[in-house]
């Protein structure tokens, strides 16, 4: 059974309109660099707006975290991911959410009741217990012993301002051991496979809570978690969603998945990642900021454990296993197919350059090795090599260990610990994305991301698009192609005559249209695959018409002034202005 297909053709029949998977690169919102949950890229819709495919909606959503990219290896974790999701924008509520949840489990997907437990929202001095949740349950055969009610069922969690309510978690007993007749949430057996999200109060600054006027669901089930369940497997990487490509590894590497099962998950996921980024609309290159950066580590991990696996990297073998990736998903995510020769000639321009960098690596450690006295490599140097050079732990302790060199490997672990740390905390900053980053201020900017886009196509190159964008309250980044750096001319009339559009008090007016009428009026459509049809056009006065999902501004008369602070390379043939919108 193909269970993304029973999922959407489930929802379908229940009068939910399948939208197409938003990219892995988000458009609209700053604070994350890529598309880290199913609910994200409706962050507009849960906020009030109307969606035009109505108020019942389902799909398959893309998905990537790197905060735990340091655990991918052992049999759970992954960066890429897709996530299963279904929503009702103030249609149907609590009762439909968890009766459709049971029935596609144990009807659809046949799983037996006796082996579900669910948990559900305990209450506390503020709100109360979500009662109403525990009696549906029941209703559905649930019996009480299997239902658990926890402090922790609040989305996003109580501290955090904006639309938030209760959540109702399912967990499926994945042991073959007799199932226990009372559900513990402690007992890592029960493993958590859906989660319901009844997005029903407003947080307020002041600390208060109010009931929303129009209330939401917001589900989400992770595809290979559920796949690995179903098909009783302990290790992802065993089940039908990665065989294939683990097998494709073990043949190039001429070696048994046994005995290799970190280096070779860490190269079946990477893999995966790589190719999902590169061909996303976005034109992710590898580079050393953001998502390029993002995308360099991936492959750079994967060359290096494809060099631990004896693979021979001057082969075609990145091509080989992004065909198999191409080819096993393109039918559900087009751009795949469409950006194939993108994804490869990424994948192996990066090998080169990286196989440059290994090699300086090792006349780095040769180096270092040559003047060690004591025979003892300090942590400093240890973690030099891996953060530096790209250097694993094991390989360094390897190169030493020839050499009859000691390595300082407790402390490399607690310099590595530290660097998680940094980049946890980072990661707070950067991957915290939700419903509390699209307000009044960014609504501006995003309107002034069109005026800088219609400008530049006036002064520099009509045939210059938009290849990305990333706002924040304080500024604006824009990306574009480009085949030269911007002169001083250049920058100082694109910035005065988005000055002008701006004093203009050009109105912004909203439409909503087909597809194929938007692209026929001439709206710049660049990231069009990434929206359901129909679209929603934002006109600005004559000088610019952009299909996109929002927010913005309604006149350009509040944008205040408009102000270049930097243009840069950040690919080739991809330039970047950084701008800021002063009073």
């Amino acid at each position: 059974m193909n269970i993304r297909d029973a999922y959407i053709e489930f929802f379908k029949e229940r009068d939910h309109a399948q939208i197409p998977s938003a990219p892995i690169v988000p458009e609209n919102d700053p604070s994350v660099l890529f598309n880290t949950a199913g609910m994200q890229p409706l962050v507009p819709y849960l906020k009030g707006a109307e969606h035009p495919n109505g108020t019942r909606l389902c799909d398959y959503q893309k998905c990537l975290r790197t905060n735990d990219l340091d655990e991918v290896g052992d049999t759970v974790h992954h960066t890429f991911f897709e996530m299963l999701g279904n929503w009702s924008l103030g249609d149907y509520f609590k009762k439909e959410s968890l009766t459709w949840s049971f029935e596609f489990l144990t009807k659809s997907l046949n799983v037996p009741v006796e082996k579900l437990a669910v948990s559900v929202f305990a209450g506390n001095e503020v709100v109360p217990a979500d009662e109403e949740s525990i009696e549906i349950w029941k209703s559905l055969g649930l019996p009480e012993k299997r239902i658990k009610m926890l402090q922790d069922n609040w989305w996003p969690n109580m501290e955090a301002t904006g639309p938030c309510g209760p959540d109702s978690e399912i967990f499926y007993w994945s042991s073959t051991e007799p199932v226990p007749e009372e559900f513990d949430p402690n007992d890592e057996t029960w493993v958590e496979i859906w989660n319901n999200v009844f997005m029903q109060c407003m947080h307020h600054e002041d600390g208060s809570f109010s009931n929303l006027p129009k209330k939401n669901v917001d589900t989400g089930m992770g595809l290979e978690r559920i796949t690995a369940v179903l098909e009783g497997v302990k290790d992802n990487y065993q089940s039908s969603v990665w065989k294939d490509v683990i097998a494709k590894i073990v043949e190039i590497a001429d070696c048994p998945y046994e005995g290799n099962e970190r280096e070779m998950r860490i190269i079946a996921d990477h893999i995966r990642s790589a190719v999902f980024i590169s061909a996303d609309p976005a034109g992710i290159k590898p580079s050393n900021t953001d998502q390029g950066y993002i995308l360099r580590r991936l492959i750079r991990r994967t060359i290096r454990y494809a060099k631990s696996l004896g693979i021979d990297l001057n082969s075609n073998w990145e091509v080989e296993l992004a065909q198999l990736i191409v080819s096993k998903f393109g039918k559900y995510y087009p751009e795949l197919e469409r950006n194939a020769q993108v994804v490869y000639d990424v994948l192996t321009t990066e090998k080169v350059k990286f196989g440059k960098t290994l090699d300086n690596g090792l006349k780095e450690f040769a180096k270092i090795t040559e003047n060690l006295t004591d025979k003892k490599l300090n942590k400093d140097l240890a973690f030099k090599l891996y953060d530096t050079y790209g250097f694993p732990l094991e390989l360094t302790v390897e190169l030493s260990q020839e050499k009859g060199i000691e390595v300082d490997t407790e402390g490399f672990k607690e310099k590595f610990e530290e660097h998680k740390a940094k980049s946890r905390q980072g990661a707070e900053q950067k991957f915290k994305g939700g419903l509390a980053s699209s307000g009044e201020t960014e609504a501006k900017y995003h309107t002034a991301t069109h005026l800088l886009n219609a400008a530049l196509k006036q002064i520099v190159n009509e045939n210059i698009h938009q290849k990305g964008s990333n706002i924040t309250a304080e500024r604006m980044r824009f990306d574009f192609n480009c085949d030269h750096k911007l002169t001083d001319e250049e920058k100082s009339k694109v910035e005065a005559l988005v000055n002008e559009w701006i004093q203009a008090g050009l109105d912004v007016t909203i439409q909503q249209m087909s597809k194929a009428d938007a692209i026929a009026s001439g709206a710049e459509a660049s990231f069009i695959e990434r929206y359901p049809d129909p679209v929603t056009v934002y006109s600005i006065g004559d000088v610019s018409r952009e299909v996109c999902g929002g927010p913005h501004a309604t006149n350009t008369n509040i944008l205040g002034t408009f102000k270049i602070k930097k243009e840069e390379a950040v690919a080739s043939g991809i330039r970047r202005i950084k701008a800021v919108l002063t009073d």
